[in-house]
């Protein structure tokens, strides 16, 4: 699995290359304004892909956040994709200025994937969880029970990151992907899972419990 260490996520070497490189370009030109601008730009780049360790909960059962940001609803919602009933889901916005890279929510095996087309729209809206392009995750937890994650591109996201494969073997807390510029992921629990994440509460991906699975 990929940016398992790296403390910059790989997928930002491209943009923090071309970015420098301009920054170099336009100091040898002596252009000073450009220059500090691009740097800046250079600079934000590096810190929007930064890789962090995180501390991993330790406990059976456990959830833990799969993103860093706010959680923006908490509540009970019909699932037709693969639960066919209600269940509760758990959504997490990130903002440009959030960890980006994304976290495995518990241990467990992939049993399907899917990847839908679609907008980008304000990834905080309700609607985006139909209709903005999407990567979901059905993972079988080490108990017999299932866990949907889902990450939703958004308004200036355009670009989904998802590293497994169906048959992964994954441990809560590892890197699983990312979301290049914002957006959120939505977490489906089974119905009678001990969803425990309140609204507004911000999260860190990998060391915030958001519930149990038990």
């Amino acid at each position: 699995m990929q940016n398992q260490n790296q403390p910059i996520a790989k997928e930002g070497y491209p943009f923090i290359a071309l970015f420098a490189f301009i920054t170099l370009v336009f100091a040898l030109l002596d252009w000073g304004f450009l220059t500090l601008l691009l740097l800046a730009l250079t600079l934000f780049t590096i810190y929007f892909f930064r890789n962090p360790e995180r501390v991993i909960p330790e406990g059976d059962d456990l959830v833990v956040a799969p993103a860093d940001g706010k959680v923006i609803f908490v509540g009970e919602i019909q699932e037709d994709r693969y639960f066919k009933e209600r269940v509760t889901k758990v959504s997490i916005f990130m903002n440009v200025f959030n960890v980006h890279v994304n976290r495995v929510p518990c241990n467990g095996k992939v049993v399907d994937m899917y990847y839908q087309k679609g907008e980008f729209l304000n990834a905080s809206l309700d609607k985006a969880a139909n209709c903005n392009e999407q990567a979901g995750i059905l993972l079988e937890a080490d108990n017999g029970k299932q866990l949907l994650f889902v990450q939703i591109a958004g308004l200036v996201a355009r670009r989904i990151v998802t590293y497994p494969l169906i048959g992964d073997l994954l441990k809560r807390g590892m890197r699983y992907g990312l979301i290049r510029f914002g957006s959120r992921v939505d977490i489906y629990f089974p119905k009678g899972s001990d969803v425990q994440v309140t609204l507004g509460e911000q999260t860190v991906a990998g060391e915030t419990i958001l519930g149990t699975l038990s």
